[in-house]
């Protein structure tokens, strides 16, 4: 194991975009995926109030405070901690117990949330069959929260691994959303099956938007 963590030390530490984050003080190298995300698709253009989901170190509410408006808002939660970031209200919980729900939703004090963003993975066992499964149920989870909480014209962006799975939950999201596209930035690994699903206007039962 300690070989392996020295080879990923230094695959990460000759990284050009691993650099390129610590040199702009991101706190992740992460933070650059979801810059070149809104970059394409303009996910802040209207956003006030953003929910981060899964997200411990922060890099992507960094981005996210540099794009919204002096008025706007951030919640971030994770089961992890997460240093202080100014600006940023952090929530340490499960996003799918009832208490941290209940916590979120006296943060943002009955705004409407216009973003849920997602770079959650789940725990891998190492077992394709079993990691699909995982991921699925994670990403299910987090497509409920959003699809809950989104106002009408809300935006989710949520984080995929390509396998068994992955058509099944895009045609979920295509049930819940108006539409749907995926993305893979620069910054994702070339021979990762991470990609990033891109979801816009929340539908209601029936195919009808919220308000």
């Amino acid at each position: 194991m300690r070989g392996r963590g020295g080879a990923w030390r230094r695959e990460r530490d000759n990284d050009a975009f691993f650099r390129e984050a610590r040199r702009r003080g991101l706190r992740s190298r992460a933070a650059l995926k979801l810059e070149a995300i809104d970059t394409r698709d303009h996910l802040f253009r209207d956003a006030r109030v953003v929910v981060d989901l899964g997200a411990a170190p922060g890099g992507w509410s960094q981005i996210a405070l540099r794009a919204l408006p002096p008025d706007g808002r951030i919640v971030a939660l994770d089961i992890a901690e997460m240093e202080p970031l100014a600006g940023v209200e952090f929530i340490q919980g499960d996003f799918r117990r009832p208490e941290v729900l209940d916590r979120l939703e006296a943060s943002v004090g009955g705004r409407a949330i216009d973003l849920v963003m997602s770079d959650m993975a789940p725990n891998l066992s190492g077992t394709r069959v079993n990691d699909q499964a995982r991921w699925r149920d994670l990403a299910e989870s987090a497509a409920r929260f959003a699809g809950g909480l989104l106002k009408y014209d809300g935006v989710f962006l949520v984080k995929l691994f390509h396998g068994e799975e992955t058509e099944s939950y895009l045609g979920t999201l295509r049930e819940r959303f108006a539409s749907v596209a995926v993305r893979k930035p620069a910054a994702s690994r070339k021979h990762s099956s991470e990609t990033y699903a891109l979801a816009r206007g929340v539908r209601r039962v029936g195919g009808k938007n919220r308000h």
